[in-house]
């Protein structure tokens, strides 16, 4: 009878760690595994894996580790990692002449290779994760450390079976915890959510801890089991004007590991300001952890004013009116200059961009029954679509306003998948629209526009990422 032994056991034999003896069984390179109650035993005479390629990293820089969770399809993770084409108007070289861009065509750039790497991340949506893995596994990431479950889970998998669920080395974590509970357009329930944290509807006797307005909390226990030197939470602006939420959230992150982080006072951001073309405003939390800031960086993020040179916000780098800029700036990025060489989608050969919602024209008095303002900004990606997405053009009946393009045969449809992607500035080799692939399940079309709806928007990411990576040595060190 075959004898089979525990992680820790052949990690110790192997010499190598216990997390990476999970990412071997998880990829089935270990002949013979087998997972029990989440738990995977290893045959006793199961040989050691020859070494496969890590992930894409940095070079010449030091790789910083980051933990991403409630990951979705990857909208923070991209823009940590970098390397991808955004619009050349969406960037300011003026501001950021630093930033070593490249051009990508006539309309495009192609933004710099970031110093971190995505070591961990996890959603509850299959197709998320099959997006992800289908985007990701192309940039060389290690697929097997996205993992289908429940924060809640995976932290008690880890407490309770004393097994390393969660990477060693981990440098910073991010979260955009669940933001439906806080969203003026929704029921606005907060921490009375009655969502469980796997998006179910809530078990009347479950603990309250486990509903969806509580998961910060587990982001938090992650916090407090990695010991990252720096955290960095999403949530929506919606959250700030929500009784005392805000505060709470802010003293629930401070309190972690015995009070050893210094939480700044959470900030609004609008995308619009970073050269997102869209009116996408997101609350952002940091939290330092004190024992590694240098002596002046925990002086200086303690201050009742931030100085500017240690300010973890990103400088925005856009005005939304002329009266109201800063010196430098540009001006906004509109939603025709976002879908420019975009075809109709009966003409396209991409499958994202001939997907749309073909949900009727509802009335005015309902979400999402009206057209883009092409010389605008982008309306709000929102992550439940149930026939609201934006219409690209309404018919005249319909008092739609862009008569040439009607004149000229153009039908009243809604937004399309790229369409939309290209508004959360996703680059157009990010697919959506999948079939199925091994392990992971397809993603449809209405599928698609709540992932895409969810995400952080890349480009924002990309700013706070290059923003604390310009500061990292002034905060930690060298």
């Amino acid at each position: 009878m075959e004898k089979y032994i525990s992680v820790m056991e052949t990690a110790e034999r192997w010499k190598i760690s216990p997390r990476r003896v999970q990412v071997l069984c998880n990829e089935n390179r270990i002949l013979g595994a087998k997972k029990q109650s989440g738990v995977w035993f290893i045959p006793c005479g199961a040989k050691k894996p020859e070494k496969i390629k890590s992930g894409v990293k940095c070079e010449n820089k030091k790789t910083l580790n980051v933990l991403s969770l409630f990951s979705g399809c990857g909208g923070m993770d991209l823009g940590f990692e970098g390397g991808f084409s955004v619009l050349k108007q969406s960037v300011n070289p003026t501001i950021h002449k630093d930033w070593k861009i490249k051009k990508d065509g006539d309309n495009w750039v192609k933004l710099p290779k970031n110093m971190y790497h995505t070591v961990f991340a996890n959603d509850i949506k299959p197709e998320a994760k099959a997006a992800w893995n289908n985007y990701f596994g192309k940039r060389g990431l290690d697929k097997s450390c996205y993992y289908l479950d429940s924060i809640v889970d995976l932290v008690k998998l880890q407490k309770e079976n004393k097994i390393n669920i969660f990477p060693e080395d981990v440098d910073i974590v991010t979260g955009g915890f669940p933001c439906q509970d806080f969203s003026v357009a929704g029921k606005r329930l907060g921490f009375e959510s009655d969502k469980g944290h796997n998006g179910k509807k809530i078990d009347i006797n479950a603990p309250t801890v486990e509903n969806r307005g509580h998961l910060y909390m587990w982001m938090r226990e992650v916090i407090a089991i990695t010991k990252p030197k720096l955290f960095i939470a999403e949530n929506v602006k919606g959250l700030t004007n929500l009784k005392d939420v805000k505060e709470i959230i802010e003293n629930d992150f401070s309190s972690v590991c015995n009070g050893g982080y210094l939480v700044v006072p959470a900030r609004v951001l609008n995308a619009a300001r970073y050269g997102v073309p869209q009116g996408r405003e997101r609350v952002i939390f940091f939290g330092f952890k004190k024992s590694e800031l240098t002596q002046e960086a925990l002086e200086k993020l303690s201050a009742d004013r931030i100085d500017d040179e240690f300010d973890p916000y990103p400088i925005p780098t856009h005005y939304l009116e002329k009266n109201n800029k800063s010196d430098n700036e540009m001006p906004f990025v509109t939603v025709r200059q976002a879908f420019v060489d975009l075809q109709e989608p009966e003409q396209s050969i991409d499958i994202s961009q001939q997907k749309y919602s073909k949900a009727k024209y509802m009335g005015k008095h309902c979400q999402g029954q009206q057209e883009v303002r092409l010389d605008g900004i982008g309306p709000t990606i929102r992550s439940e679509h149930h026939g609201n997405i934006e219409f690209r053009r309404l018919s005249r009946e319909h008092g739609g306003e862009y008569v040439e393009e009607l004149d000229n045969g153009m039908k009243e449809r809604r937004l399309t998948i790229r369409e939309c992607a290209r508004i959360q500035t996703f680059p157009d080799n990010y697919e959506f629209v999948i079939p199925k692939k091994e392990d992971d399940v397809s993603v449809s079309a209405s599928e698609a526009y709540k992932i895409i709806g969810n995400a952080v928007p890349p480009l924002l990411a990309f700013h706070i990422a290059k923003r604390l990576e310009e500061n990292w040595n002034r905060y930690f060190g060298r």
